[in-house]
């Protein structure tokens, strides 16, 4: 008889049931998959983000396929932080799961705000810092691509909240590692990653870019490499724990994010193609654990 991996992990003072949790941007505010997933399977729901007002987002196009991948210009579009307490957040506080909200903000005060407001309603476990929000006092250079403007959202919220504060990188940098250590060091219990990648399309037919704005987000399969290489970087780099994220959408890929060092991972894109695929992942990493006789999440690194 083969006794079932225990999947239980830990990212700093939370446990989670098993490694898998629904990234920001995909799942919504979590309800919107609640007819097609059961949400109290995964491991955690990262919902959408959320800024201190509404936010419209960017004009259509805001979407574009491109090979192995998804471009998007959503332009952070949500209801802001007001709505999601009184309208979102009693749906999620019921849910067995543990819950994350993931924040924005155009300065280090809007963002200590968000994490404020949030912090005063029950029903949140953790908050994720969206990093990759550009600062609009200082040129809209983003938060997540300078180490000291990176500390600098972090510590703000950490101050502002009880909950345990994950930072979500940018992979548009040239040092992962430098901005890993600054939030780190800043206070951050855990970290995520990767964003996206800052790309672009031209629709050839129309001879313009693809997307209204321009640039967008590279998510999906082809940047899988990229994120592994950088999670696989910033958790030597650090002693708190990373979640891996970038193309993941099965139980193989989850894997391999954690034998680079991740102690969980988020499904992002992959929601798009088929809604339940967190649900194969979770089987696919039992799976895997117990073809390598693997007992626990923490035995899942690499052999060398």
């Amino acid at each position: 008889m083969v006794t079932e991996p225990d999947l239980k992990t830990r990212i700093g003072p939370l446990e989670l049931k098993n490694p898998v949790l629904l990234a920001s941007g995909t799942c919504g505010y979590g309800g919107e998959l609640a007819d097609l997933v059961d949400l109290n399977l995964l491991g955690g729901i990262v919902v959408k983000g959320l800024s201190l007002k509404p936010r419209e987002g960017n004009p259509p196009p805001r979407v574009w396929e491109t090979p192995c991948g998804l471009l998007n210009s959503i332009g952070l579009e949500n209801v802001g932080v007001e709505s999601f307490v009184r309208d979102k957040l009693p749906y999620l506080s019921r849910l067995n799961t543990v819950v994350i909200a993931n924040i924005l903000g155009e300065s280090v005060d809007e963002y200590a705000r968000v994490a404020e407001m949030l912090s005063a309603s029950p029903g949140l476990d953790a908050i994720e810092v969206n990093i990759s929000c550009p600062n609009v006092k200082a040129g809209g250079a983003a938060f997540g691509t300078d180490p000291e403007m990176a500390a600098k959202v972090s510590a703000a919220v950490k101050k502002a909240t009880p909950l345990p504060v994950i930072c979500k990188l940018s992979p548009n940098v040239t040092d992962i590692v430098s901005i890993a250590r600054a939030v780190e060091d800043a206070g951050a219990d855990a970290l995520s990653l990767i964003n996206t990648l800052i790309g672009m399309a031209i629709d050839i037919e129309h001879r313009r870019p693809a997307l209204a704005n321009v640039f967008g987000g590279l998510s999906g399969p082809a940047i899988r490499p990229v994120a592994v290489r950088m999670v696989y970087e910033a958790a030597r780099a650090v002693r708190i724990p990373v979640m891996g994220i970038g193309g993941i959408s099965t139980g193989s890929d989850a894997v391999e994010f954690m034998l680079a060092g991740a102690r969980a991972i988020q499904i992002g894109t992959a929601t798009l193609v088929r809604p339940d695929a967190c649900l194969s992942v979770i089987q696919g990493i039992a799976e895997y654990m117990k073809r390598h006789g693997l007992k626990k999440t923490d035995e899942l690194r690499l052999a060398v």
